[in-house]
């Protein structure tokens, strides 16, 4: 039957490797560090989001800035559904939450560990630690892996050895043939250092547009205020969807927010007009309109320079155009960026043409497979991550027995 060596122990890894031990295949796990799906453990909090409930193919491709066209096809053969039953059948369930991330229902990511690792050690699955792979040579229809300077023969390869930035082992791809499309981050946070919002951390604004200025690049969403900048689903969106541009950029760009994604200009400025009519001597600081947290409202009328003793009344027509704008368009200096806690993604990799999307195997290479963040895919926040794990190292593991 031969001998599977699997490069990488995360989520792509293990599931590719549960896959190809399933007819009693000789399946090795090399991972370079000291533990297993230390991604899994930490992510959506420490709870795990396993997937996203997106369970029509056309709908779950749109959340993936680069991939989308090679999972179509991928997710024909493996999809969110397909995870959730997986899990299911295997004794873990999972809930759906009202942004549509899922997880396990026990709410921790140690669950997922221990099936995954209960599920290869049942299927004899070997898993070498600290067993860094330095070069993948082609000898014959196999392969010799130098593992920690010593060699290693095996018949089959699966790579999915994840996508840092950092990594040496984009040079082993290459000479083998493969393209590799140069790794950038993906899933940050905005630096804003020059700017009166740092004075707010922790407040949430439930749905701002933010958009890059220059670019039409622009969603909704929830936003979160940090003590660097900006954070929160729409904006580890749009690094995600802006990832080479800004990376192009160094981060250094204008941010424009719009506090109520779904207020026109005009309908912002007939709101003000019309309370300001109705409300003449009411205390501009004592009611924030539109539903913004206080403090943010306060903040937007100091930058307006309305002052807390001021009424309505009081506010001349410049502050109250100064106000709207703010409102409706709020400017940030972009000065950097900030790797999300949660979740380290990368756009880049394996370009993508150079592997098949039913089979994961190279078109370059007879018997080299790919899953997981090693090749160009990468997905928003929300489990979509996770999912092109599960399907890329799925197809992966099963290709191995044709």
């Amino acid at each position: 039957m031969g001998v599977i060596g699997v490069i990488g122990g995360g989520a792509a890894g293990f599931f590719a490797a549960i896959q190809a031990a399933q007819h009693g295949t000789k399946v090795i796990i090399f991972e370079k560090t000291g533990k297993t799906l230390s991604k899994v453990k930490v992510s959506g909090g420490g709870r795990c989001n396993v997937t996203h409930d997106a369970f029509q193919i056309s709908t779950l491709v749109k959340h993936y800035p680069r991939g989308e066209k090679f999972l179509k096809k991928a997710f024909g053969k493996f999809q969110a559904k397909d995870t959730v039953e997986w899990f299911e059948t295997r004794g873990v369930k999972l809930k759906t939450e009202s942004d549509g991330r899922m997880f396990p229902i026990t709410d921790s990511s140690q669950t997922i560990i221990d099936l995954l690792r209960k599920e290869a050690e049942t299927l004899g699955v070997v898993i070498e630690l600290r067993a860094s792979v330095e070069q993948i040579a082609r000898v014959g229809c196999g392969f010799v892996l130098q593992v920690n300077g010593k060699d290693r023969a095996v018949d089959k390869v699966i790579v999915s050895a994840g996508g840092s930035p950092k990594s040496n082992s984009y040079q082993m791809y290459r000479e083998l043939g493969h393209h590799v499309v140069d790794p950038i981050p993906s899933l940050f946070t905005f630096n804003t250092p020059e700017t009166g919002l740092k004075k707010l951390p922790g407040l949430t604004v439930p749905n701002a547009q933010v958009r890059i200025e220059g670019t039409k690049l622009a969603y909704e969403g929830p936003l979160l205020i940090t003590h660097w900048g900006i954070s929160g689903p729409v904006v580890l969106k749009l690094s995600a969807f802006g990832a080479k541009w800004l990376h192009e950029q160094t981060y250094c760009t204008n941010v424009h927010i719009r506090w109520k994604a779904d207020m026109k200009v005009e309908e912002i400025r007939e709101a003000l007009r019309t309370y300001k009519q109705h409300h003449p001597k009411r205390k501009v600081h004592s009611h924030p309109l539109f539903d913004l947290p206080k403090r943010l409202w306060e903040h937007l009328l100091k930058s307006a320079g309305i002052d807390d003793s001021l009424t309505w009344q009081e506010c001349v027509k410049k502050q109250i155009n100064i106000l709207e704008q703010h409102i409706f368009c709020y400017i940030l200096q972009m000065k950097g960026k900030t790797t999300f806690k949660e979740e380290f993604v990368t756009a880049g990799g394996i370009a993508l043409n150079e592997v098949n999307p039913t089979t994961m195997e190279s078109r370059l290479v007879p018997n080299l497979f790919f899953a997981g963040e090693v090749l160009d895919i990468d997905g928003i926040t929300g489990g979509f991550n996770f999912q092109a794990a599960w399907t890329t190292g799925y197809i992966a593991g099963q290709s191995t027995h044709n």
